[in-house]
């Protein structure tokens, strides 16, 4: 059966939803942001079940041209975004090597509080964004914080003091602050539970991306000649205006999940529905369920989830925020500090997607996370042992820790892998980035001044840390299988049939579905 012959997709009562139906529902502008109605997991098994009426051998190889269509559009889409949300982060950290310390008349320790008040501003942010991105469309929701971040980022040009910086600072992370939870969701809702890996390290990868231009823009911005403003002011105004122009392309097409993505047919929506309905989630519920949220609370497995955050947190902070200081302290100036910046970049794409593929394998996700913590360990040592003179493999070192991205990645998506239950799983995922940002805050407060450049009480507390997230990430892993085990000697099945995929979409936690299997 082609696709032309494919009868026309029957329209349900649910369809109502943005995206399915061709005739669309009146509503004014905020109604259609925040999508009150409970109808989207309601839509998403109405589209199942149309999808049960054709050929599951069809069904099978039209999903292999819908996921492609995902991959090729969406997912580069999703790549820009991030790559432009991690850029915004890192041009405090690429302006300070062009004195803006000392044009901002920060001393002490101002720079570490201003490094954090990024982090602050997510911490206040993390979880009324979790709770909002259960009942917004999310395409439209980040484009419009696009729009908002970028302006807020250009900002950063105007401030002359520390108080300014880190005002500003701080609300750049507040706005920033969805964009990470609303990928892990997107991720979730667009593609399987055996590709979310894959695809979230693919997004993630950006990172070293924007590492890479970041550091080559702050050395065109170092050499330009002729300014009538400060080095470290340019960097932020270009990055800004990108993110801002970035922001009208995710507002005009970037889908709130397989029901509306407008580069699909209205049968290749039924199909993309059809391809995660074996993730045991659904869409999406809008509907807050308390007992979900006490679930979350008393679930032990989450809080190893959350301890792990704090810790890939307290690394990300060190890392994201002291690495253009460690390198400059090798004795090289603040150019070429820059540019040194640039093979991390390089490291940490070419790891997220060599532990991402791994990933993907029966039983790894666990593992990946684990292997990815021991190159930034062996990196640490190096920082610690190697003798001052040899300063390229102490920058060597540095880069290496740029590897910490695949592990953060990864963990990411075990929320949206392992919790079912909508209103549980965005509690999850929003306590889970508020420990995420309560490392990162800690993170920069381990380096004192008077260590540079190799920071020793750092290092070996970054080394303990690291330490902690093997052995957290361990035992969730261990707590998983044990659980998998006991619902297979129960007899429980772990293949879902007709009945079990709709029961997917009835908005059931990962204890009240036998049927789900946690992914390790």
């Amino acid at each position: 059966m082609s696709e032309k012959d494919v009868p026309p997709v029957v329209e349900s009562p649910a369809d109502s939803e943005r995206g399915f139906s061709s005739v669309l529902p009146k509503h004014n502008a905020v109604q259609r942001l925040l999508h009150r109605r409970n109808d989207l997991n309601e839509l998403g098994k109405d589209m199942l079940q149309q999808s049960l009426q054709y050929d599951r051998a069809q069904l099978e190889a039209d999903a292999v041209r819908v996921r492609r269509k995902l991959d090729f559009i969406v997912l580069p889409m999703m790549m820009t975004t991030y790559m432009l949300s991690f850029l915004d982060k890192q041009t405090l950290n690429y302006s300070n090597a062009y004195g803006l310390q000392p044009d901002t008349k920060m001393s002490g320790d101002n720079y570490s509080w201003v490094a954090s008040a990024l982090y602050f501003g997510w911490l206040c942010g993390a979880w009324p964004w979790n709770m909002l991105l259960q009942r917004v469309a999310i395409g439209k929701l980040v484009g419009g914080m696009l729009f908002v971040w970028g302006t807020v980022c250009m900002l950063q040009a105007t401030v002359f003091n520390f108080g300014g910086f880190f005002a500003v600072r701080f609300f750049l992370g507040m706005l920033e602050g969805c964009i990470s939870p609303a990928w892990v969701l997107l991720t979730s809702m667009l593609w399987t539970r055996q590709e979310q890996t894959m695809r979230s390290s693919i997004w993630l990868c950006t990172n070293g991306v924007s590492n890479i231009l970041g550091a080559l823009l702050a050395y065109a911005s170092g050499v330009a000649d002729g300014l009538t403003i400060a080095q470290w002011k340019l960097i932020f105004l270009i990055v800004g205006a990108l993110t801002f122009m970035w922001g009208f392309v995710i507002v005009l097409y970037l889908p709130d999940g397989p029901h509306n993505a407008k580069m699909l047919t209205e049968y290749e929506r039924v199909v993309a529905v059809w391809r995660v309905s074996n993730n045991q989630i659904g869409l999406k519920d809008a509907t807050i369920r308390p007992y979900q949220i006490k679930e979350a609370l008393l679930d032990g497995k989450c809080y190893l989830i959350w301890m792990v955050g704090v810790a890939l947190g307290i690394l990300n902070g060190a890392v994201t925020n002291f690495m253009s200081s460690i390198i400059k302290g090798f004795n090289f100036d603040a150019l070429r500090a820059s540019l040194l910046q640039a093979p991390g970049g390089a490291f940490e794409v070419v790891f997220c997607l060599l532990l991402g593929w791994f990933s993907q394998f029966p039983n790894m996700v666990g593992v990946a996370i684990m292997l990815g913590c021991l190159p930034g360990m062996a990196g640490l040592i190096g920082i610690l042992t190697i003798d001052i003179e040899h300063r390229y493999a102490l920058v060597a070192m540095c880069w290496i820790q740029n590897v910490i991205g695949s592990p953060i990645v990864l963990n990411w998506t075990v929320p949206g892998l392992n919790i079912a239950g909508h209103t549980k799983r965005s509690t999850v995922i929003g306590i889970y980035f508020v420990c995420f940002v309560v490392g990162n805050i800690i993170g920069p407060h381990l380096f004192l001044p008077k260590e540079a450049p190799r920071y020793p009480t750092a290092i070996k507390a970054l080394l303990g840390t690291y330490c902690a997230a093997i052995f957290f990430q361990g035992l969730y892993t261990l707590w998983c299988w044990l659980d998998n085990k006991e619902r297979d000697r129960l007899g429980l099945h772990a293949e879902a049939v007709e009945d079990q995929l709709l029961e997917g979409f009835e908005d059931l936690t990962d204890k009240q579905n036998k049927h789900f299997r946690y992914k390790l």
